[in-house]
């Protein structure tokens, strides 16, 4: 952080999107590569469309790696579902993947197919765990909670995790302090709210507003410094907890930014319920994160940026229609427009009736 530094409201001149894009476009080799050369998903359809339960005792893969796959497959264009919710080779995919292609090219992305980044991927989507977690040496990055070996629990990593992180939220969190509307909300809980810099933005942009940042407490070290720097001591509560475990404390609002794509829909149920719980009538639960289409065939950048977060955590990206449903489930009403902030990031909201 520079010396100078002062707002987190302040913009940037250039939108970073495209660079986020292409980070993330590694994942189509892998994704590519791991379906035509080790899952053999266009061999098993030579012979006709596979429903959704076919196509997964054929590639042996759970719920969680099905959909992050199957999604990537239908934003590249190389496969579709039809109205009876099979599956079929595209016309490209049918002419140049799979065995009996008249123009194959299997052989040419099978290069890459012994590659470490690819041979990683087909392990994550056959052993549906992320990265680290069955390695007490390095354990998962991005996420913890009890019971799981987490990179987040050691001081030096977590503060390197966090401050990586930081990098986009610097970014986002100016768009989304000029383009949230928080009427009426005293107090926000930002759950996972990793350097805070959400919570800084945001009060910074809302003069009666006071935040709460609940985190681990190696990550809220490295808030503590951002809090400091911003001078928002004295708005910006730091709330060393675990969102699964502890009581989250009663607010107006809930913002959960990048969080529950990090977990799977058990989970993530179950801590928007909690949720849900900490907000009065009329209290709300903001849901930020970026979101697949409702018909879970793209967009394609979001499609790669699920592949990224299955591989790191033990979530992937949902769709809005998703995110509506664990809303409903928790006993909200969400609302139907998306705010948008950027790098493919929106704001969904939950509104508490009763």
């Amino acid at each position: 952080m520079e010396e100078s530094l002062k707002s987190a409201t302040s913009f940037p001149e250039t939108d970073p999107t495209p660079i986020f894009e292409l980070f993330r476009g590694s994942h189509a080799t892998e994704i590519l590569v791991a379906a035509v050369c080790h899952l053999n998903v266009f061999d098993r359809m030579a012979d006709g469309p596979l429903g959704w339960t076919e196509l997964k005792e054929h590639t042996g893969l759970a719920e969680r790696p099905m959909v992050v796959l199957v999604t990537a497959l239908q934003a590249m264009g190389l496969l579709e579902k039809d109205d009876s919710g099979s599956y079929s080779p595209t016309p490209i995919a049918r002419e140049h993947l799979g065995v009996g292609a008249g123009f194959g090219v299997d052989g040419y992305l099978g290069l890459a197919a012994e590659s470490p980044g690819v041979l990683d991927f087909v392990e994550r989507l056959r052993s549906n765990k992320p990265r680290g977690a069955e390695d007490p040496e390095t354990g998962a990055a991005f996420i913890f909670k009890e019971g799981m070996d987490s990179a987040m629990d050691r001081e030096a990593d977590a503060r390197h995790l966090t401050l990586s992180l930081a990098g986009r939220a610097n970014n986002v969190a100016p768009h989304l302090a000029a383009n949230l509307d928080l009427s009426g909300v005293q107090t926000l809980l930002d759950v996972g709210g990793g350097s805070g810099i959400y919570s800084i933005a945001l009060v910074q942009a809302n003069p009666g507003l006071r935040a709460i940042v609940m985190d681990g407490p190696e990550v809220l070290k490295v808030a503590a410094e951002f809090v400091e720097k911003h001078g928002v001591g004295d708005r910006v509560e730091l709330l060393v907890g675990d969102m699964f475990a502890d009581d989250l404390p009663e607010c107006d609002a809930v913002l959960l930014s990048n969080i529950l794509h990090d977990w799977d829909i058990p989970e993530c149920e179950s801590l928007v319920k909690r949720c849900a719980g900490a907000v009065p009538t009329g209290g709300r639960i903001l849901i930020h994160d970026v979101f697949l289409n409702d018909a879970m065939d793209g967009p394609l950048p979001l499609a790669l940026y699920s592949a990224s977060l299955f591989s790191l955590t033990e979530g992937r990206v949902y769709s809005a229609a998703e995110y509506r449903t664990m809303l409903e489930k928790a006993g909200l009403e969400p609302l139907s427009a998306i705010t948008k902030t950027l790098v493919h990031c929106g704001v969904l909201e939950g509104l508490r009736k009763h």
